[in-house]
């Protein structure tokens, strides 16, 4: 994959949630929505203070997050459907 984020941005695949309800019930795609779960792809260098001095990211690529409902920007790269996110837009890091 040709790219890679700046500064405290992140690149991120949505990972597909299950396709049946926990009673056996399949859910159709029109009923589903989006996860807000994802792997981390690729990350930027992470910001910057006033002073210059660079803040590291607190993931990694490989990590599975949470994020919020409506964050990102949808992106298609290499024909793959990603989101683009702040590192703020995550929530939490599933270990």
């Amino acid at each position: 994959m040709a790219f890679k984020p700046l500064h405290d941005r992140v690149l991120v695949r949505r990972v597909e949630g299950e396709a049946k309800t926990k009673g056996g019930l399949i859910i159709p795609d029109t009923a589903k929505e989006k996860p807000a779960e994802g792997e981390i792809v690729a990350c930027g260098e992470g910001a910057r203070k006033d002073s210059g001095e660079l803040i590291a990211m607190a993931v990694k690529a490989g990590d599975r997050v949470l994020f919020g409902k409506w964050s990102g920007t949808e992106v298609t790269i290499d024909g793959e459907e990603l989101l683009i996110m702040k590192e703020s837009d995550i929530l939490g890091i599933i270990e």
